[in-house]
């Protein structure tokens, strides 16, 4: 008879395995199309979540004190309405009407930008005043850039209303729809995932926490410093800068070239040399530092974590992406430990099963 070969081991990929590694492929694709292809309602819906979560605190100190949350909810979100028409009132007049000074100023700080050394040199290398008139479209002035600037003001009155309404409607029935979601889920894993919601809301209350206190620092600081130089505009500006904060590295820089060129056209070579240094120290403040070490205490995230999430999130999404890249990675970072901790208890009870066996060997 002849000799039989070694017998092979039976393979342990089957045609299920395949089809579910392909079909989760697949839909890890699907979902990072259909990001990308709604990437402002994606937006909206991010943004007021992280609105819901801010004032979900207020929301819960009320019902606390006895007060039924679908009564609580207006009365937080009328206060907030209120608080910020009160600070409107007292800002936006004297914005405005810096900002149309600036507006009726704008041809003579032109005129003294282009007479500038920085602009000449520049002109004389690159001849930036020929390419300005080649690229000023024929029809300046005419009735396409006023359609243009209305359209884009209505359109940021629709995309804050829309966010305003998604927030409530978040905080008047998100609760209600994670709670039914968990309950879904069996008893043995119910509490696991109860933990993981909570260290995700943590997480992202942190995060605006810190966020709001960033922007803060910054318009402060800024609008301090401007008043100081004789910067006018200041109060317009300081608020620019601040709400630049909210997008990591990037927005500070564009801002700061922005007022730092107004400087130069309103102060001088001197004053621009000033709040060009200003800038360049106060952004590797807040880059390096700041905002690190503020989402390391608020959200639990190494710096480096954030910084690298910030940079291939804003190379993925553009601006969107920044904003929402350390909550992102906040939460990444509680499910992978989540995970890691649901397989060491999978080890130890193996281990447990199995030593009895082996002791009565």
């Amino acid at each position: 008879m002849p000799e039989s070969g070694p017998v092979r081991p039976a393979s342990q990929v089957t045609f299920k395995t395949v089809f579910t590694i392909c079909f989760v492929v697949l839909a890890v694709a699907a979902l990072v199309v259909f990001v990308l292809r709604t990437q402002v309602s994606a937006t909206l819906a991010l943004g007021a979540g992280l609105i819901a979560v801010a004032m979900n605190h207020a929301v819960e100190a009320l019902t606390r004190r006895g007060l039924r949350r679908k009564w609580a909810v207006p009365v937080v979100v009328f206060a907030l309405l209120g608080l910020g028409a009160g600070l409107g009132f007292m800002l936006i007049p004297p914005a405005i009407a810096q900002a149309k000074a600036f507006i009726a100023e704008a041809p003579t700080l032109w005129q003294k930008l282009q007479h500038t050394r920085l602009f000449l040199a520049l002109d004389a290398r690159f001849d930036v005043n020929a390419q300005l008139r080649q690229s000023t479209p024929v029809a300046a002035g005419a009735v396409a850039p006023l359609l243009t600037a209305i359209g884009g003001v209505l359109s940021a009155a629709a995309g804050f209303l829309t966010l305003l309404l998604l927030a409530i409607f978040m905080l008047l029935f998100g609760g209600d729809l994670i709670a039914a979601l968990l309950a879904e889920a069996s008893t043995r894993n119910r509490a696991r995932y109860q933990r993981v919601v909570q260290k995700i809301y943590g997480s992202v209350s942190g995060y605006v926490g810190g966020l709001i206190g960033i922007c803060s620092i910054n318009a402060t600081l800024t609008t301090s410093f401007l008043a100081s130089t004789g910067m006018p505009y200041f109060l317009p500006l300081g608020i620019l800068s601040g709400v630049s904060s909210a997008v990591p590295y990037a927005g500070p820089v564009v801002s700061g070239v922005t007022i730092t060129v107004l400087a130069l056209m309103t102060g001088g070579t001197l004053k621009a040399v000033a709040t060009g240094v200003y800038f360049l120290l106060y952004g590797q403040l807040e880059g390096s530092l700041l905002s690190p070490l503020v989402f390391r205490y608020t959200v639990h995230l190494n710096p480096l974590v954030t910084t690298l999430a910030i940079l291939f999130m804003a190379e993925f999404m553009g601006l969107p992406g920044a904003i929402i890249a350390v909550p992102v990675a906040a939460t990444t970072q509680i499910l992978v430990r989540e995970l890691l901790a649901l397989r060491r208890e999978q080890d130890a009870e193996s281990g447990r099963e199995t030593s009895p066996a082996e002791s009565g060997r």
